[in-house]
């Protein structure tokens, strides 16, 4: 890792953290950096159609979702959008803007929802005029849109995440365990 370069482990999002601590924070943090994020919004809303699918409810069907803008040093460079069936988390802290102690994850996981399975896909694409605008983008700056889902040990859909990112100093790293 180059120094000041943030590596992105997709693992270490998953599970709940030992004193919990905000995941983000703490990866920027080991490479010298201050990793921070404001929750623009929370609350119910209509289900987009990809996620829809992916957590298994009807399209345009109720979810809830919160929505962050990820700051390195101060600057944006990630939103992120997480959305929840509403049967986990209607009425729950995932519902509000305020933030979660120990994190959402550890949140569903008091509620019963522990997430054993992850499915990401990434694709780069043109930003929306709004991600443009949020993240400070160039004209012609693509952007990277990673989609995770997380399932628990039933298969059932607990959380879907849809993160949408400058290419320029991003480094993803997936670790595969096989037996």
């Amino acid at each position: 890792m180059g120094e000041g370069e943030v590596i992105s482990a997709s693992t270490r999002y998953l599970t709940p953290t030992e004193g919990g601590g905000d995941v983000w924070s703490a990866e920027a943090a080991s490479a010298g950096r201050r990793g921070t994020q404001k929750i623009v919004s929370a609350g119910e809303a209509a289900a987009p159609e990809r996620v829809a699918d992916l957590l298994a409810v009807e399209r345009s069907g109720p979810v809830v979702v919160r929505r962050r803008i990820m700051y390195l040093d101060g600057e944006p460079c990630e939103l992120t959008d997480t959305y929840y069936p509403v049967e986990i988390a209607r009425g729950t802290g995932l519902a509000a803007t305020a933030k979660i102690p120990g994190g959402a994850v550890r949140l569903l996981a008091e509620l019963g929802h522990i997430g054993v399975r992850a499915q990401e896909d990434v694709a780069a694409r043109m930003p929306s005029e709004s991600e443009r605008a949020s993240l400070l983008l160039k004209a012609d700056e693509p952007v990277l849109e990673l989609t995770r889902l997380t399932q628990d040990a039933d298969g059932r859909p607990v959380q879907v995440d849809v993160m949408v990112m400058p290419p320029r100093g991003q480094t993803l790293r997936y670790e595969i365990r096989i037996g």
